[in-house]
């Protein structure tokens, strides 16, 4: 019931994704069908196990062959086409704007100021008016052919200006950036974004009002929940072997290969992060580790200590962390079940590898016949790999400052991000009825991640196609991961005896 469930939430992904690029036509279609590449062999695998069919590894290896190939031919069709599409689309998004300009030209320019804004609103009586000098030079920066301002309104220690794009908005952003720039310094940030009514708005904040780097005390805080998390994976990899850490601390050397291994894929993660960031001149806090006895580590919480680009730009940052961590665990596990044999360190209850589809299915597939037995002598890669990507899944859940969280609000916008924030944490409440963890892991995320990361400096330009596709393949391999096996399916796949 679970796997046929979570292949019609697959479907469903799908679907919404063709409704969504039916209005762009050819190239829209294009787009997504790249993204259906990407989900095909993992919607036929499991499709094939919920009636009892189930693919060797090597079916599996041409499956994914198949749907890179087609990616790739897709990805040349669309690099053909896209000059003609996009300059068709152009022309007929600058006719209506033009026709909206002419409309707009002709309003009361003292229309009602209470329009809401994408941005908070906060104690106004107790912020600074921008000046009236400030003022004018800002205005100053639009024009005809990028921005045709109809409309001021005070907002904060800032002004936010409604109007009329007029091009392209990255294009329109980076010059109307550079000309603020040059009249004004770096006194001022200027972003893109859209109103309440989905009209594209120009907001100008003060750059008093960046992203703060960490305190003296938020610094000491994050190395004690450093050592914490040492102190916890060590106490994880005892446990694993049947022994209190803190009991016998003299043998030292049979949890440290396994807490190295561990913070290995947490380096990963943290790397993917910090490499991408650092190619975006995007400045990022040092980690928060949440650790936990259980798993040694739920991960870490990276704040932005500047102000992001794009909506790209998050995606790109927010999907790094997790694609090194999961790969590696990935790998780990491949390996890991590889290697095993009798003898191996971890005898482990067959029983282990129905808690996740993915997982048990990649034994079945690997191992054969030896999921029939009650237990399995399996290396420890495979223990640490399995650890590796139930991290990297939480962190992909989709809600608040969580990876899986920037990602949907860098793809689909602040609106939806809300929305599954609020949907996911219901669910882990409702999980948590059968499993504690669910519970420590929604109170994290209520009281420490529920709200979103502030609006990057261009909101209106959305993540291309292959972005979109391949956070949905994040998300889709995140429920894989952390949704159990059901009865009738293990048994279907020979783990019962």
């Amino acid at each position: 019931m679970i796997t046929a469930l979570t292949v019609l939430v697959a479907l469903g992904i799908l679907g919404w994704g063709f409704y969504r690029a039916k209005p762009y036509g050819k190239l829209g279609i294009l787009s997504w069908l790249q993204s259906v590449s990407l989900m095909a062999p993992w919607l036929l695998f499991f499709g094939l196990f919920s009636v009892g069919v189930y693919l060797n590894l090597v079916g599996m290896l041409l499956l994914f062959v198949v749907s890179t190939g087609g990616y790739i031919l897709l990805g040349r069709q669309i690099r053909t086409i896209a000059p003609e599409e996009l300059a068709k689309r152009a022309e007929a998004i600058a006719k209506a704007r033009a026709e909206v300009s002419e409309t707009s030209a002709a309003t009361d320019q003292n229309a009602d100021t209470s329009t809401k804004t994408p941005f908070p609103a906060a104690a106004i009586a107790q912020l600074q008016p921008i000046s009236a000098e400030d003022l004018t030079a800002i205005k100053g920066i639009f024009g005809v052919d990028t921005f045709f301002a109809t409309e001021t309104i005070p907002f904060q220690d800032g002004a936010v200006f409604n109007g009329n794009l007029r091009g392209d908005g990255e294009k329109v952003h980076a010059k109307l950036s550079d000309l603020l720039q040059e009249r004004l310094g770096d006194r001022y940030r200027l972003f893109l974004v859209e109103n309440q009514e989905g009209r594209p708005t120009v907001v100008v904040l003060p750059s008093s009002n960046d992203p703060k780097p960490l305190t003296l005390t938020q610094k000491i805080l994050a190395v004690i929940l450093f050592v914490a998390t040492i102190g916890t994976t060590l106490e994880m990899a005892g446990l694993l072997q049947g022994f209190d850490f803190y009991s016998a601390p003299q043998r030292y050397a049979e949890v440290v290969p396994l807490a190295a291994g561990l913070f290995s894929i947490l380096a990963a993660h943290e790397l993917g992060h910090w490499v991408m960031a650092k190619r975006h001149q995007v400045k990022l806090s040092w980690p928060f580790f949440f650790p936990t006895w259980q798993i040694g580590s739920f991960g870490s919480l990276t704040n932005f200590e500047s102000l992001l680009p794009n909506r790209s730009a998050l995606f790109d940052i927010a999907f790094a962390g997790p694609a090194a961590g999961g790969l590696l665990s990935l790998g780990m596990l491949i390996a890991g079940l590889t290697l095993s044999h009798p003898g191996s360190p971890f005898k482990v209850p067959t029983t282990f590898f129905e808690g996740s589809m993915l997982v048990g299915t990649l034994t079945r597939v690997i191992l054969g016949s030896e999921v029939q037995q009650n237990f399995i002598e399996v290396s420890p890669l495979v223990v640490l790999g399995w650890l590796g990507l139930v991290i990297t899944a939480i962190n992909l859940m989709p809600a608040g400052r969580l990876d899986g969280g920037r990602i949907v609000q860098a793809i689909y916008g602040r609106k939806t991000a809300n929305r599954t924030t609020v949907v996911t944490i219901l669910f882990l409440g409702l999980a948590s009825l059968v499993n504690p963890l669910a519970l420590y892991w929604a109170i994290i995320i209520l009281f420490l991640q529920r709200n979103l990361e502030r609006p990057s400096l261009n909101e209106l330009t959305e993540p291309d196609d292959t972005r979109a596709a391949l956070g949905l393949l994040a998300l889709f391999l995140m429920i894989t991961i952390l949704l159990p096996l059901t009865p009738s399916l293990a048994g279907r796949l020979g783990f019962s005896v």
